[in-house]
């Protein structure tokens, strides 16, 4: 596997592995799922692309057609996971608040149907803005690190 392929997954599983205690702080309770959602801080996304248009760029150069191909990828994922991506997250909060407000409403036999329920549409699809932009300096830091190693072999 080249090194560039290398950075950007790496990068992602960092970013993925850092939300575990980040919500462990937030919730005080560790929990592994964290690893496998989208959404919340760092964008996974985000340190992706931007380490491996980062690694790219110190690799071979900024002016090349492979930096501007991975910049231009990655402000592309970075636009989608902060702007589509959370507002289709936005619209599943509103639904799930609906359902359970009708739910709450309902006094007929259907409301069986409400606690049997025991999926609610995904909420955590994409970013606030400040989770992109610290994915992407998580991103920028390990194309940079990832980088300085490869030169020192």
């Amino acid at each position: 596997m080249n090194q560039a392929l290398k950075t950007a997954l790496s990068a992602i599983a960092f970013a993925q592995f850092l939300k575990i205690p980040l919500k462990k702080r937030e919730t005080g309770q560790w929990d592994w799922k964290y690893f496998f959602e989208t959404g919340g801080m760092p964008s996974s996304h985000s340190a992706g692309v931007t380490s491996l248009a980062t690694f790219i760029g110190l690799k071979k150069g900024m002016r090349t057609i492979d930096f501007a191909l991975a910049a231009l990828f990655g402000l592309i994922v970075m636009y989608d996971a902060q702007g589509v991506r959370r507002q289709a997250g936005e619209l599943a909060i509103r639904l799930n608040d609906l359902a359970e407000e009708v739910m709450r409403l309902e006094q007929s036999p259907k409301q069986k149907w409400y606690e049997q329920k025991k999926e609610w549409i995904r909420e955590r699809l994409g970013h606030q803005p400040i989770e992109v932009m610290a994915g992407a300096l998580l991103g920028i830091a390990t194309g940079c690190f990832s980088y300085q190693r490869t030169n020192k072999k």
